[in-house]
């Protein structure tokens, strides 16, 4: 992939601009098509996710379990590092460091540690350029954990909930189970103590039948979409409802059966692999590992899509809208399974087209 070796690398945007440049401009300026992807940020290694705490943004490192912070030229510190976090390593192994969230000034994390998954939350203190973060507080422990699906997103609704992706970890029938917190959404306050009006009484999981979902964002209308990890046939994009159950391991893709719910759009794993994903104006935009690609899917007819940056970056692991109304892609060749080239990995910025 030439495009993808060149720090400067142009690529065609179709339906998205560039911002004005605060980070150094491109070496070669070259531009192909409408507009060129805008390199703010490089020399991540192995990031998994991006939040920002009062317009600043900050990204978690898989492997590492360092919390970095953003300034506007791009540079970053390290703000915090989550202990215990492990399990990534840079072999392929998919636990450690991922989703972030920030709300009322705590960021949220959810990591890897001592076979299990947990959820915490640490006090940010500080200002722009010198935040740091406060002793740990279990939100959420003993989510299966394993080498491979973890799930991993953290995300804040509409309804001021806190949402969390959890992954099958390898124990393909625990997706089913409404007892086990493995291969769900979980819907919890920001304490984590089970709103009442969840669907299942008592209970955390507001969605199951999940094999590794990864991706979570809500339109304007505070309908919440989901990217997910299928097997060898299907990934998807669904749309969740409260207890609704999608399927895995008995069915995987568009099925038509009854009791489960069909997704919405589905692409074949080699051109897909989703992982994070960010409603922006009036589009779902999907970041690909696999895939190698970011997908636009509009909300007026989520069975339409168009790629960008097919083969340019490599792997996308997280998109974002930002404060401002951007898109941030994140790219994540340091993980293991990636190539990388010098410079990697890196944090792309666009503006979409009004």
């Amino acid at each position: 992939m030439p495009g993808k070796a060149r720090l400067a690398a142009a690529v065609a945007v179709v339906g998205l601009v560039t911002t004005g440049c605060t980070a150094p401009p491109a070496d070669d300026g070259a531009e192909v098509g409408t507009a060129a992807a805008e390199i703010i940020a490089a020399g991540l290694d192995a990031p998994w996710s991006i939040a920002f705490h009062e317009g600043t943004p900050l990204v978690s490192e898989r492997d590492s379990a360092r919390i970095l912070e953003l300034d506007d030229n791009g540079s970053s510190r390290e703000a915090g590092i989550i202990e215990g976090a492990g399990a990534g390593g840079g072999n392929g192994g998919e636990g450690g460091l991922l989703g972030i969230a920030v709300k009322d000034g705590y960021l949220y994390s959810y990591f890897t540690a001592g076979g299990e998954n947990r959820i915490e939350r640490r006090e940010l203190s500080g200002a722009a350029g010198s935040l740091n973060l406060g002793l740990p507080e279990t939100i959420l422990n003993g989510i299966g954990a394993g080498p491979i699906h973890n799930g991993g997103r953290l995300a804040f609704g509409p309804d001021g909930m806190l949402y969390a992706t959890t992954g099958d970890a390898g124990n393909r029938d625990s997706a089913q189970d409404t007892g086990s917190l493995s291969g769900k959404i979980l819907r919890m306050l920001p304490d984590g103590g089970v709103p009442e009006d969840n669907p299942f009484p008592g209970s955390l999981v507001y969605s199951y039948g999940h094999r590794n979902p990864q991706g979570i964002a809500w339109d304007t209308e505070g309908v919440l979409y989901a990217s997910e990890f299928g097997q060898n046939t299907w990934d998807e994009l669904n749309v969740i409802q409260p207890g609704g159950n999608y399927g895995w391991p008995e069915v995987e893709g568009t099925a038509g059966a009854e009791g489960f719910i069909d997704p919405v759009q589905q692409w074949a794993p080699a051109d897909a692999s989703p992982s994070g994903i960010t409603v922006v104006g009036d589009s779902i935009y999907v970041a690909n590992l696999r895939g190698e690609r970011l997908r636009e899917v509009p909300l007026a007819d989520s069975d339409a899509s168009t790629e960008y940056l097919t083969g340019e970056y490599g792997r996308l692991r997280d998109v974002v809208g930002t404060p401002a109304g951007d898109v941030w892609v994140l790219t994540n060749n340091t993980d293991g399974r990636g190539s990388p080239e010098p410079g990697d990995d890196r944090i792309l910025r666009f503006r979409v087209k009004g």
